[in-house]
């Protein structure tokens, strides 16, 4: 074939970069080789530019990078349900830390894993951000599944059928990392759960070991206002005040929930260059507060977007959290202008890579970066008439409008069909365990 021969080329009605913000490119079309986007250019010329191998046209589609879901507890998708309208502490104490206790183990993170996967994709989530135990489990299925994932390396005071002691935790923490050090898609960040959970010698440890690594570090803090009464009441320090004696304050810190805020933590924040993972779903369903969104923002503090888990949520949707965060925002701030639409998408992507250490690979449709992407129909009646893209995504768009995926260039979803998974089967072991759940009661 001709030197201009290319494995792909997807033409749209719509092509949204997210780099820079705000731009909607009207006919174009993405030319992708080798995983790799090398063009994106007006879609008549890109025919006549290239031959592909394989030629997508999405006549009535918007073409946008994949949703990067930044914070997850993909396995407790089999918990889905299980113990809802509770308050937080309530919720862990009483129903979820006993369940794990008595079920989670490595096929349970398999199956879990397996089924928060397939949802993902069929949602447009080309690469999530992972904190559960058994990383082990759901960085293999993530790879057989193709799809982008950080594995937290998990971090806690308390023994659990994964580790019987921070040591172990670390040991078997270091051993994943060292196992998915060349992968492609597959990669490690610490994961310690919550500074009431892990001890000032294992937060000094990770300091040294991320700095060492250059991983991220994910970790609920200030989740609610109980949490932060606590810490003053034990230690006279509020969370983030000990993270930063610990010197954990860092541009690889991302911090997720942050519903407690003080304007000195968020000038905190934005000059040590932190992260801050919004999860305004779970936030709003365990009533744990609200996220300052536009106040972060207008410091210079860069808000990535996370569903939690879906024991949680209920749900691995981030449509919905694009929505719900942009609509919180104008609430909270009391500005309609507040997280306007391109930003919300921002949020959902290029955000989410920047908060990884990821985005000179993926989270925008920029030239010589992966062909992360999805496409996402805007024919239907309910996201008609398409006066601007990206506002019919963020506030009128349904996760069910995702038609086709694309991570690294290699497809897999196809015309909403799973082409790595076996969505029967990772069924039928949801059920399974189901009825254990249930009958467990």
């Amino acid at each position: 074939m001709p030197s201009n021969s290319i494995d792909l080329l997807l033409t749209a009605r719509w092509v949204i970069p997210v780099e820079p913000e705000g731009a909607v490119l009207e006919h174009h079309a993405l030319a992708v080789d080798q995983g790799r986007i090398i063009a994106l250019l007006p879609a008549q010329e890109a025919v006549q530019r290239y031959q592909a191998r394989e030629t997508v046209r999405l006549a009535g589609h918007a073409l946008l990078p994949g949703f990067i879901n930044a914070h997850t507890h993909a396995a407790m998708n089999l918990l889905r349900g299980y113990a809802d309208d509770r308050a937080l502490m309530d919720w862990l104490q009483n129903h979820i830390w006993p369940a794990e206790a008595k079920w989670v183990g490595p096929e349970f993170v398999c199956d879990g894993s397996q089924l928060a996967i397939a949802e993902m994709l069929r949602g447009g989530v080309t690469c999530f951000n992972d904190m559960y135990f058994f990383p082990e489990e759901t960085a293999r299925v993530a790879a057989a599944a193709g799809i982008r994932a950080i594995l937290g390396m998990i971090v806690i005071d308390f023994p659990s059928a994964y580790a019987a002691h921070v040591d172990e935790y670390f040991k078997k923490g270091l051993a994943l990392h060292d196992e998915c050090r060349d992968h492609a898609l597959i990669h490690t960040g610490f994961a310690p759960h919550a500074p009431y959970t892990v001890s000032d010698d294992a937060f000094r440890r990770i300091a040294t070991l991320t700095g060492e690594l250059n991983v991220p570090i994910s970790i609920h803090v200030h989740e609610t206002a109980g949490e932060v009464r606590e810490a003053l009441a034990k230690t006279g320090e509020r969370p983030l005040k000990r993270l930063e004696r610990l010197g954990l304050i860092t541009p690889q810190l991302l911090a997720v929930h942050m519903t407690q805020l003080e304007p000195h933590e968020i000038a905190l924040l934005a000059a040590q260059g932190a992260h801050v993972i919004h999860c305004p779903e779970s936030n709003l369903k365990l009533a744990s507060g609200f996220c300052p969104v536009a106040a972060l923002l207008k410091a210079g503090v860069n808000v990535a977007l996370g569903t939690d888990g879906a024991a949680s949520n209920n749900d691995l949707d981030m449509f919905g959290e694009m929505r719900t965060a942009a609509l919180l925002a104008k609430a909270v701030a009391n500005d309609a202008t507040a997280v306007p639409a391109a930003q919300a998408l921002r949020m959902a992507t290029l955000n989410g890579a920047r908060a990884l250490g990821m985005d000179d690979l993926t989270g925008s449709l920029v030239c010589g970066k992966a062909a992360d992407v999805i496409a996402v129909d805007l024919s239907p009646v309910e996201t008609q008439p398409v006066h601007d893209p990206i506002s019919q995504i963020v506030y009128a768009a349904a996760r069910d409008q995702v038609t086709d995926v694309w991570v690294a260039g290699r497809q897999l979803l196809k015309q909403r069909k799973l082409l790595t998974l076996d969505v029967p089967a990772v069924s039928a072991a949801a059920h399974l365990w189901r009825d254990k759940l249930h009958d467990a009661r």
